[in-house]
């Protein structure tokens, strides 16, 4: 009995240590060889959340190297701590911005908390707000459709990069609104490890019908996504947009209008999906903070009118917790993404487009309403 007890006794550590050993193995291995995913994201650091090193098959050239070097390096760059952190909110316009008091109502009383930058593409814009006078950066001609559109994205971003401050950035349009109030929208924003850029696979011609075999090496048809132009993005990420030359370039002599097969590419909608699946699929959420209906199914998405604005609609678009995609192939797929923010799922959207700017008034009378849902 006594010789029982004892190799008992010696025996139970020994499987402790064992059960502790597998568990590690195990963990250690679920954090390097685990896909990095939004939801794995959540599981581990942020900082696991890196580019994705696929198996090379194949030997990079040189400038994928640099390329690689350079990104890898600027994800594993801590962020910035400010005492108080903004949120530059970026306004693509070809003139005046129609919604400038109703932003007004959305920025009143959170001074120092954001930023505001505005490129306006064909006319100087008359300003009604304090907040967007001396707010005007240096513009240049905007076409739909062609790289010029990203190119106006990529000033925004570089003048509001100067402030150190600004840790994240919202592209808007003169079309959109506010759906929710700002504290909603800031805490939305900077308490999240992800940059909220629409990316997902269409199948169809308006899709990958659009992919263009000249992109190769660096650019595979696998790795072609499509897209709204509207994002928000972290710091990082908006760094890592302005040191990348090699993906750009291919964007902007590759995806344009009256390719060769009269296809046309509109790198706005490609360009920075395809580019952020690539380096960073773990980084992004795959949709948009800002609404857009396309569910018409045509060239454009629905706009607004003044009738259409009551609260019913507005707080419709305000709870919404699923985005859908829609192929452009025959069968025109309806792809739902789940809206997960830190692992759970919420609401999708902070701002909405299109609305004409009829419908400002209507807007005003409801603004205190509609973004307390």
């Amino acid at each position: 009995m006594v010789g029982t007890r004892k190799r008992s006794n010696i025996k139970r550590p020994i499987w402790i240590l064992l059960v502790v050993s597998v568990t590690s193995i195990f963990l250690t291995a679920a954090y390097f060889y685990l896909p990095r995913s939004s939801a794995s994201c959540f599981l581990f650091d942020s900082e696991a959340c890196g580019a994705y090193e696929a198996v090379a098959t194949r030997e990079l050239t040189d400038d994928e190297t640099e390329s690689k070097v350079v990104v890898k390096e600027l994800l594993k760059t801590p962020p910035v701590h400010t005492k108080k952190p903004k949120i530059a909110f970026l306004f693509l316009t070809p003139g005046t911005l129609p919604f400038e008091k109703l932003w007004h109502a959305f920025f009143q009383g959170h001074e120092g908390r954001f930023s505001v930058y505005v490129h306006a593409s064909k006319e100087k814009p008359a300003h009604v707000s304090r907040y967007f006078v001396g707010r005007d950066i240096h513009s240049e001609s905007v076409d739909w459709g062609k790289i010029s559109m990203v190119e106006a994205e990529r000033r925004l971003l570089s003048n509001a990069l100067l402030d150190l401050s600004n840790q994240h950035f919202v592209l808007l349009s003169e079309s959109c609104i506010p759906v929710r109030h700002f504290e909603f929208v800031y805490n939305y924003l900077l308490y999240t490890n992800v940059s909220f850029l629409d990316c997902f696979v269409d199948p169809g011609p308006h899709g990958n019908g659009r992919y263009i075999g000249h992109m190769l090496p660096e650019v595979e048809i696998k790795d072609f996504r499509k897209g709204s132009q509207w994002f928000t993005l972290k710091r990082r990420h908006a760094i890592i947009v302005m040191a990348d030359n090699l993906y750009f370039t291919k964007f902007k002599l590759h995806c344009r209008p009256n390719m060769e097969g009269g296809r046309n590419c509109y790198s706005d909608e490609h360009y920075l999906q395809t580019f952020f699946h690539m380096i960073d699929p773990g980084g992004i959420a795959n949709w948009s903070v800002t609404y857009v209906d396309w569910s018409e199914g045509k060239w454009h998405p629905r706009s607004f009118a003044a009738v259409d604005i009551t609260l019913d609609v507005l707080a419709q678009i305000s709870s919404l917790t699923e985005c859908p995609h829609y192929t452009s192939d025959a069968q025109r797929t309806l792809v739902i993404t789940p809206c997960m923010w830190n692992g759970l799922q919420r609401p999708c959207y902070l701002f909405a487009r299109k609305f004409y700017p009829e419908t400002l008034d209507n807007l005003l009378k409801l603004f205190s309403n509609f973004t307390s849902f």
